[in-house]
């Protein structure tokens, strides 16, 4: 079966293998969609690993001489940390199940960083137990913790200071993290992060090796990078005042957007790098430091783009004068953004060609909730039908790892596709999985 690029798959949005056959049928890493929804059935998260890699690398070579840390939350598993080992980025991991699953892939522990805002003793024990390469210490509660814990086991820890450097970015609040009022971090403003350099430089447990910030996600613009890139090395021109200590690294974290429809427009990688290296060296150079080896936390940026969510038409059902409501057989429980961030997508007939005019739909799923849309007013052939497949792009980042039971729903199958062929590397759940926790 020969395959076209098709003028309805932005460039921007789905991954860089996504064609349509002659047939019209949408194919993902060689492998026709059809053929997808019959093996693994529907909902499905079809994954492309030459994508995913090849997004590994161009960060890596982006950022060449910098530490790029894969950020794990966006999605995880046991085959992707290996992916992210093999292609030579490092791992940020932030809870002790997502350490588990380095552990698991053999993922090299001096290439881990430990995030997390309420690290637990046993999170923390078993972090410095396994040999994590660097903790990102984010109130003084963590500080005691971290530092008793690596004590105890007669460690000195490598740690990281996260500090909130009052940069509002401008993206959705419940994704901004470098303003004042948040969860994360010590405030620059206030002192505090100062107050934390203090102490950890007075224990002995603790070897302060950075700095680190992350001031939201989603971005699509430099400025708030500029901003705290500037904020964050004027930090460690006080720091060598003060204890004529010069930290040799900086970790200006992750946020870098992505295209979800055709109107986004993500920054390169490579300008990225370029723009982040000219500001931390002009900095650097006007108060007379050393510049730091830099650190970055892409996670969105990364596996966004590679995996695409295929699902099956159920229902379709016309509101004369109002909308069409199309049904879907997942929802919420596998893409949860739409309702907790009002978050946009696009979406394709991706079984067959269509002739038909096309009429904006409602996207919706199949679970008890009004708020349950897929995608809101989306361009679709007006002879939809039962039965037919659609496919949702950047469906990689936050789909699987915020999936739910809601109404007791198995999560979906990830599917990695490769050069013509497809396998699982997260199965479906089972019903049997859905009971098992019960106890009577």
């Amino acid at each position: 079966m020969t395959s076209v690029v098709s003028t309805d798959l932005e460039p921007a949005v789905w991954p860089r293998t996504a064609t349509r056959s002659d047939a019209g049928v949408l194919q993902l890493g060689g492998v026709d969609v059809r053929a997808l929804a019959a093996e693994f059935g529907t909902p499905a998260y079809v994954l492309d690993e030459d994508d995913f890699r090849g997004r590994c690398r161009e960060w890596r070579d982006a950022f060449d001489g910098a530490d790029v840390y894969y950020a794990g939350k966006a999605f995880l598993c046991t085959a992707v940390a290996r992916w992210v080992a093999e292609e030579g980025l490092s791992l940020d991991v932030c809870t002790g199940g997502e350490l588990a699953v380095a552990l698991n892939a053999g993922f090299p522990t001096e290439r881990l960083l430990f995030h997390g805002n309420n690290k637990s003793v046993p999170e923390i024990a078993r972090a410095v137990e396994v040999g994590v390469g660097r903790f990102v210490v984010d109130s003084f509660d963590d500080l005691v913790r971290v530092a008793d814990v690596a004590e105890r086991g007669g460690v000195v820890q490598r740690v990281y200071v996260r500090v909130t450097p009052g940069v509002e970015a401008h993206t959705h609040e419940y994704v901004q993290t470098g303003q004042e009022d948040q969860k994360f971090g010590f405030s620059l403003a206030s002192g505090a992060a100062a107050e934390a350099v203090r102490r950890i430089l007075a224990l002995p447990s603790l070897e302060l090796v950075g700095l680190h910030c992350h001031i939201g996600s989603h971005i699509f613009d430099v400025h708030g990078f500029k901003l705290a890139a500037h904020r964050m090395v004027g930090l460690l021109g006080a720091i060598r005042d003060e204890h004529g200590v010069v930290l040799p690294e900086l970790d200006l974290g992750g946020g870098q957007g992505i295209a979800y429809t055709a109107a986004d427009d993500p920054m390169d990688v490579f300008e990225y790098a370029d723009g982040l290296r000219r500001i931390v060296v002009r900095e650097c150079e006007a108060i007379g430091i050393a510049v730091p080896r830099l650190a970055v936390e892409p996670g969105r940026a990364i596996s966004g783009p590679t995996t695409v969510t295929v699902y099956e038409v159920g229902t379709v059902k016309e509101l004369p004068g109002l909308r069409t409501y199309v049904s879907v057989d997942g929802g919420m429980s596998d893409n949860i953004r739409t309702a907790l961030y009002d978050a946009r997508y696009t979406a394709v007939l991706a079984s067959r060609a269509s002739a038909a005019e096309p009429a904006n739909v409602t996207l919706c799923g199949k679970h008890c909730e009004s708020g349950d849309i897929v995608v809101h007013d989306v361009p679709l052939p007006g002879d939809l039908a039962v039965g037919d497949l659609v496919a949702v792009p950047a469906s990689g980042a936050y789909h699987r790892s915020m999936a739910s039971n809601y109404n007791h729903v198995a999560r979906p199958p990830v599917v990695a596709v490769k050069a013509g062929s497809a396998r699982v590397i997260v199965r479906r759940e089972t019903e049997d999985d859905l009971l098992r926790l019960d106890m009577e």
